[in-house]
């Protein structure tokens, strides 16, 4: 039997979602750090050194990044560890062909391959990996639980996961601010910066439909992962999780 899933607000058929999912960030591709930079003001690139420092990263670690097509933490990854084996892996093509051409064009493609996959169904051998980084893309997985099996599976014994995802912010306030913000305002960024307004409808209405910073915590200890912590920044609209395989 078919199981229903969400796509921001949309009931779906679970195997319809990653098609869904995909044409999303096909039509955001070119624009989309572009729209980074819009839509947060700059400070997703702040939350991403943080994820990166907390990472533990070593200098001859082996890195998968998760949803990481544009290769922009993979850069950043590159500049600190220039020997760190990185693996790119995301679910969309243009995606990955956008962060392919940005490693060549921004030196840093040494040491880096680009993998087109579904996070739920890892093509990795067992505890290939010391560490596996994902920003801002479990949110779009059909099944997070089976991921997040992947993700242990995949790491070696004392490898990090690392997950940057928006979550729940702490104050009402501020929370009622920031819904106003991305359901009035992203639309419009969307449409006048990309000519994209569903795209961006939809990422503000995934972010919803995420479990919060606790119940996140939860899952990633229900696949196995032990240690697990989360640093709320900026009140909480963004989260990072911190855990380990032991």
């Amino acid at each position: 039997m078919n199981k229903d899933t969400h796509f921001g607000f949309e009931k779906v058929l679970s195997e319809d979602k990653q098609d869904k999912v995909n044409s999303v960030f096909t039509s955001v591709a070119e624009n989309y750090d572009l729209m980074n930079d819009v839509m947060s003001f700059g400070l997703h690139r702040f939350w991403k050194k943080i994820m990166i420092e907390l990472a533990g990263i070593k200098p001859n670690s082996k890195v998968l990044d998760l949803a990481g097509g544009t290769a922009d933490i993979a850069k950043e990854i590159h500049l600190s560890f220039p020997n760190t084996e990185l693996t790119v892996a995301d679910i969309n093509a243009e995606m990955l062909l956008y962060g392919k051409q940005r490693s060549i064009n921004e030196n840093f493609f040494k040491n880096t391959s680009f993998c087109q996959l579904n996070g739920e169904m890892l093509p990795f051998s067992d505890e290939y990996f010391d560490t596996v980084t994902i920003a801002f893309g479990l949110r779009n997985f059909t099944d997070k639980e089976k991921g997040l099996s992947e993700m242990y599976r995949c790491l070696s014994c004392n490898g990090k996961l690392i997950i940057l995802e928006f979550s729940q912010p702490q104050n009402s306030t501020f929370s009622k601010i920031y819904d106003w913000y991305s359901f009035n305002v992203m639309p419009i960024m969307g449409s006048i910066f990309a000519g994209d307004s569903d795209s961006y409808r939809y990422l503000a209405e995934s972010i919803r439909m995420h479990p919060d910073q606790e119940e996140l915590k939860e899952n990633i200890i229900k696949a196995g992962f032990s240690n697990c912590k989360f640093y709320n920044l900026l009140n909480g609209i963004v989260a990072i999780h911190v855990a380990e395989k032991n």
